[in-house]
This record gives C-alpha cells, sequence and structure tokens, in this order.
C-alpha cells in the first residue's frame, strides 16, 4: 500500500466497541472512530479491510467515509467517519415495533440495489475465491466434509455483481437524513445466495438469547422481518415458491458455516459433531 499508518493517542479515544477480533474508539471530537485489531493479528488484515472499505465507498455505495491506516504502537486498524446520532435498523424496530414492515420493506430495496450493481472485479474478491480458499486451508474439517463443499463451489457461477458479505439489519445504520451501509470488511461480488442464505438462518433459526444479543430483537420478530424482505426482495407473493428459495439457500449455508467456524478454528480442531451434522445434512451428504 501506499499508504503509511499514522500513530494515534488513545487518550484522545473513548472506546464505544467491542467485536471478536477488534475493538472500536470514538474520538472525543465527535466526528471520527477507530477500529483497531486485536494484537497479534497482522497489519495486513486492517490493510485487507481498508482497502475494501475505501473501493466500496469509492463505488457509491453509501458508507462512513474511511479515512486512514493508524496505529497505536501495537495493535493496527483504520479510521473512519464517526456518524452521530445513528442507530441501525434492528435497534429502530426493537425501540419503534410499528417500524418493522416499512423498513424491512426498505432494507429489501436498499439490498436489492447492492445486488443489482454491478462489481469492480479489478479491485474486489470474488466471494466463491475467499471461501474456496479458506476451506482448503481448514486442516482439521473432515475430507469428505471438505470435498463436499468444494464440489458444490464448482457448481456456483462467479456472478460479477456485488455483496455485502454481512447482509442483516444491524449493519445499516441511519441519522435520520443518510442511510449508511457498515461492516463492509467483507464486500465482496459473486451470486446473491450468499448474501441471503445468511440473512434467512440469522432471522429465523438463532436461539432467543442470541437474537437478542446480536439484534435485541425476538426471534419471532425476526421471523416477521424476513416474511416481509423476502416477499418484498423477489417481488412475489407465492408462499410455495418462497419455500422454495430457502431450501435452494440450504448448501450455500452449510459452506458459508464452514468458511466461518475454519476462520475461528483452524488449528483448534474440528467443529463440533452438531455442526458437522448439520453442514453434511444441508450439503446432502446424509439422508433428511
Amino acid at each position: 500500500m501506499s499508504e503509511e499508518y499514522e500513530h494515534i493517542c488513545l487518550d484522545d479515544y473513548i472506546q464505544s466497541g467491542e467485536g471478536g477480533t477488534a475493538l472500536s474508539y470514538s474520538h472525543k471530537d465527535g466526528k471520527t472512530l477507530a477500529k483497531l485489531f486485536m494484537a497479534g493479528m497482522g497489519a495486513e488484515t486492517a490493510e485487507r479491510e481498508f482497502l475494501v472499505n475505501r473501493t466500496v465507498y469509492e463505488m457509491g455505495i453509501p458508507t462512513p467515509r474511511p479515512i486512514r491506516l493508524v496505529t497505536d504502537g501495537t495493535r493496527f486498524g483504520a479510521e473512519y467517519e464517526l456518524v452521530s446520532g445513528k442507530r441501525s435498523f434492528a435497534r429502530i424496530i426493537s425501540q419503534e415495533p410499528e417500524q418493522l414492515e416499512p423498513l424491512s420493506v426498505r432494507f429489501a430495496h436498499l439490498a436489492r440495489r447492492i445486488h443489482d450493481t454491478p462489481a469492480d472485479t479489478t479491485r474486489l474478491p470474488s466471494m466463491k475465491d475467499i471461501i474456496r480458499a479458506q476451506i482448503v486451508r481448514y486442516t482439521d474439517v473432515p475430507g469428505d466434509v471438505r470435498e463436499k463443499a468444494l464440489q458444490f463451489l464448482e457448481t456456483v457461477p462467479d456472478t460479477p455483481t456485488c455483496l455485502h458479505g454481512d447482509l442483516h439489519i444491524g449493519n445499516i445504520i441511519t441519522d435520520g437524513n443518510r442511510t449508511l451501509w457498515i461492516d463492509v470488511g467483507d464486500f465482496a461480488y459473486g451470486v446473491p445466495e450468499w448474501d441471503l442464505c445468511m440473512m434467512f438462518y440469522s432471522s429465523n433459526y438463532l436461539s432467543e438469547q442470541r437474537a437478542m444479543d446480536i439484534f435485541h430483537l425476538p426471534i419471532e420478530v425476526l421471523r416477521q422481518h424476513w416474511a416481509v424482505f423476502a416477499k418484498t426482495y423477489y417481488g412475489i407473493d407465492d408462499q410455495e415458491e418462497l419455500r422454495k428459495r430457502e431450501q435452494a439457500f440450504l448448501p450455500y449455508y452449510a459452506v458459508k458455516m464452514l468458511f466461518i467456524i475454519s476462520k475461528i478454528h483452524n488449528g483448534f480442531g474440528a467443529p463440533s459433531d452438531m455442526i458437522l451434522s448439520m453442514i453434511r445434512r444441508n450439503l446432502g451428504m446424509v439422508p433428511e
């Protein structure tokens, strides 16, 4: 990269968020947000995410402006525009239940807009390539599962259309004037099923506790959200046809889950028997 990491003093910031791999800090001037990856994670992780964020921003996808690469001397990350007074769609629905239907409809139109956008394939990665490379590296997964997942990947077209990478109503915010996508570090290109399969699962099959932890919403409300979203996104009201489309997500979901688990568990053992059973079932390796 041509950019250099700029040193920041955390005395000028207040910790404002915590994720699995990074902490976020809001600047005391209220204008910027620094995201620093955990110590031990290479600078290339921050650089890769920053480059993707900048590409998305320059493509005109509404997202907070990426500003610069930063370090506190130990950890690496990047600084972004801080959107004051923002709420996610998930938070709004939790506080104003009457907004469920209109925001679910709006979210469907905005998701469709992303999926209808041609990707700059010279600057964005292929979701299919990302998933394949990670699964190949996952040495602890049973060989038959890896091979079946890789076989399925070969059947998936590499459509040059945009994908958010982590599509859900917690990753879209509004301050009342602007509506912006956030957490776009996994933005890529490919078929929309890579986005939709995870959204379908998280809207229908999370435990009650996980639904509240992630979205601040009961799982039944998330199911209602999915029903409105799917009808609007596809432009159809035929329940049988919608069920067929949901069934088609299953192998995508199995492979995407294997991809996510491999990033967490690689070198630390295979996933649990329960997760492996789910992956095998959704890949058609065992009878329903």
